[in-house]
């Protein structure tokens, strides 16, 4: 069974740093993109950042460019956002993402969100 646990999220100042984890479980991790996505109330889900299965090629939000950091660690079946310099409209549910294609067939998983507050 696919899952996707987040954890790391919390309450922080402008300016300082959180580092969210993803832990998966469930499928070949390797053979997955892995993204980070955001939603803020009132507002649609956005990609905050993405990293290929094997690492070698990342994506990220202009929003976030010069500021986050995604990881992966294959061995542990685990990804990460380093988040530095945060602003107030960082805040928002955070969520982790894998997808994949299979025969031609998307596959997403999503896990359940973990809270980051960016207090003034």
């Amino acid at each position: 069974q696919v899952q996707l646990v987040e954890s790391g999220g919390g309450l922080v100042q402008v300016g300082g740093s959180l580092r969210l984890s993803c832990a998966a479980s469930g499928f070949t991790f390797s053979s997955y993109i892995m993204g980070w996505y955001r939603q803020a109330p009132g507002k649609e889900r956005e990609l905050v950042a993405s990293v290929t299965g094997g690492g070698g090629s990342t994506n990220y939000a202009d929003s976030v460019k010069g500021r986050f950091t995604i990881s992966r660690d294959n061995a542990k079946k685990m990804v990460h956002l380093q988040m530095n310099s945060l602003k107030v409209e960082d805040t928002a549910v955070y969520y982790c993402k894998a997808e994949t294609t299979i025969w031609g067939t998307p596959r997403i998983a999503w896990g359940q969100g973990t809270q980051v507050t960016v207090s003034s």
